[in-house]
């Protein structure tokens, strides 16, 4: 008698992943979590081959040996939920600047979405995170190459003002900006570049597709942005003229 498919609910639900997760870790269609799940249908030598690289068990353990029904302490598994499992790190889907014009069109395709390269942060909190290029001086000191990783933001009435977000939106694509909400256009977001030679503009909540807040930055070393004191000074000036008028406007 084979264990696989109520040791895949078992291992997936220890995880506190979905099956839409679950899947795409595996390289499946989600269809195919539930069918196994739910013994309608064996896994695939090489779904195990992956649940056994997954979880580090062997193929005889994940085929032959029920374990949610292992004592606590008594076992490999047991050990790795108690030391590791835990801590567990997610995978992080990472969106470049050749992909930037896919990704609008295929943000919501598990396909697309698994065919982008992932990585793994282990500081941080549970979440859902992707990580996104940016290119371009309009967030300097942050520079172009840098990349951004961000956590989802479900809905608009998250966002915390002047927070710096990816927003994705229809008219603008994947850009990296503080956001300000518009108290006078109520469907208007306002975005603003760190960089104040760039003036800030409004996008429509209505065009706004994604929105990830800023976590962590990655960059490369030794490329960090230097400026001289009254590059800095004229900076500063411009950003106060900008705060002030944009104050004017949005009151």
């Amino acid at each position: 008698m084979s264990f696989a498919g109520k040791n895949l609910r078992y291992l997936r639900k220890l995880r506190g992943w979905t099956q839409e997760e679950f899947a795409t870790k595996l390289k499946i269609k989600r269809s195919l979590i539930g069918a196994y799940e739910e013994e309608r249908a064996e896994p695939r030598l090489d779904v195990l081959e992956n649940m056994c690289n997954i979880f580090k068990l062997s193929l005889d353990e994940l085929l032959l040996k029920d374990l949610s029904e292992t004592k606590a302490g008594g076992s490999y598994l047991d050990k790795r939920r108690q030391m590791k499992m835990v801590a567990a790190t997610q995978d992080i889907q990472f969106v470049p600047v050749k992909a930037a014009a896919g990704y609008l069109a295929g943000y919501a395709d598990p396909e697309f979405i698994d065919e982008l390269n992932t990585f793994t942060l282990p500081m941080l909190a549970p979440g859902q995170y992707r990580a996104f290029e940016i290119v371009g001086d309009s967030m300097l000191p942050t520079p172009s190459g840098s990349v951004i990783v961000g956590e989802k933001v479900e809905a608009i009435e998250e966002l915390k003002a002047n927070n710096t977000y990816i927003v994705v939106s229809k008219g603008e694509g994947i850009v990296y900006k503080r956001v300000m909400k518009n108290n006078r256009l109520k469907n208007k977001l306002t975005l603003v570049s760190d960089n104040p030679i760039y003036e800030p503009y409004n996008v429509s909540t209505e065009d706004v597709i994604e929105l990830w807040k800023a976590q962590m930055i990655i960059t490369k070393a030794n490329i960090q942005q230097r400026w001289d004191v009254n590059q800095l000074a004229g900076l500063v000036n411009n950003l106060q003229e900008q705060v002030s008028s944009l104050k004017k406007k949005m009151n």
